[in-house]
């Protein structure tokens, strides 16, 4: 413990050099003055300031700038996420002015102060979705290309969903889930009787007499073409079924998901897309997956877009501090990681 103080303190002097305090112009001039001629100047709430929440504001201010300039491209999206999620909210809360009275309480002075924050976030988002895409590597994406890419499939489906009201207790909660799933079962059998040549069109039939899917039952439970991630997560266990499957086969077992009992039928596959076209999608998976996996991507991508535009912080206390800041994000996201 002692030598990690120790480092930790080693870091800061080493950041801080010869302890430099900026001054300000007229920095003696008073802010507030009282009859006897005592007077609060622009230097005293200065030194106030930066004991408190001065690094806050401050690193707040240099984010703003330093993304601006590495990503001039991506200001306006920014703003405009950053108002539309403002409309949606007070919508949420009624009504600006209700809105307004929940930002105060939470000392956010005014709309505007949260559109930055916002804006700010969208920014710091999408610079730690850039600096975490250039940490992935030509190795790790041709691995991923040989182990996880896949061509699309064609598939249909057959949803039996239970039929369950908000009033039926737990007993009778599990007898519809058990008729659905028998139901579907049911379908199982009669494509079994089917002339192999035949499936097909039986399971068209199927769909369009017992499907719950009011958007696929007309066309015979069609998906279309589909691949990993093409779906929302609901079908999940029904895609990695469809990929077990070979052309002209049909699920032997029901396949259970969060919507309801499934029968599926894989109609058609294709080769999958060469490296070159799979290659920048690829970079954005295994790069969020960066991102979900290790914390310190975040801290360290505005570490490096901070250095990149040569940021020096010129007051040496505030330095000291900022020094500090950055290696307890570092230690209390590793620490969160090891729990």
């Amino acid at each position: 413990m002692k030598k990690k103080v120790c480092y930790l303190l080693a870091i800061a002097l080493l950041v801080t050099g010869c302890g430099k305090i900026p001054t300000l112009e007229n920095g003696q001039e008073a802010i507030v003055t009282f009859e006897n001629g005592d007077k609060i100047s622009v230097d005293d709430l200065y030194e106030e300031v930066k004991e408190t929440y001065a690094l806050t504001s401050l690193i707040k201010m240099i984010d703003t700038h330093v993304l601006e300039k590495t990503f001039p491209d991506y200001i306006d999206t920014a703003k405009e996420y950053a108002d539309n999620y403002y409309k949606a909210l007070a919508e949420n809360y009624g009504g600006e002015e209700a809105l307004l009275e929940a930002l105060v309480q939470s000392g956010i002075s005014s709309g505007k102060a949260y559109k930055e924050i916002m804006y700010l976030n969208y920014m710091q988002s999408h610079a730690a979705e850039e600096y975490a895409k250039a940490q992935i590597t030509d190795k790790e994406i041709e691995k991923y290309y040989e182990d996880e890419v896949v061509g699309d499939i064609e598939v249909s489906h057959i949803l039996i969903t239970p039929e369950i009201t908000d009033d039926m207790k737990e007993e009778e909660i599990k007898n519809a889930e058990k008729a659905a799933k028998e139901k579907a079962e049911n379908i199982i059998k009669e494509l079994k009787k089917a002339d192999k040549g035949a499936i097909a069109t039986r399971f068209k039939e199927l769909a369009k007499e017992s499907s719950a899917d009011a958007a696929t039952k007309e066309k015979g439970g069609e998906l279309g073409k589909i691949n990993k991630n093409t779906l929302s997560s609901d079908y999940d266990e029904l895609v990695d079924a469809a990929y077990k499957l070979k052309d002209g086969e049909y699920s032997t077992k029901v396949v259970t998901t969060e919507l309801g009992y499934h029968v599926i039928y894989r109609t058609k596959s294709y080769d999958k897309a060469s490296l070159k076209d799979s290659k920048e999608d690829i970079i954005e998976t295994l790069a969020n997956e960066l991102l979900n996996e290790d914390g310190t991507v975040v801290v360290n991508s505005l570490t490096h877009y901070r250095k990149e535009l040569g940021m020096e912080i010129q007051d040496s206390e505030l330095q000291t501090q900022y020094a500090y800041y950055i290696q307890n994000q570092l230690a209390s996201i590793t620490a969160s990681k090891n729990e």
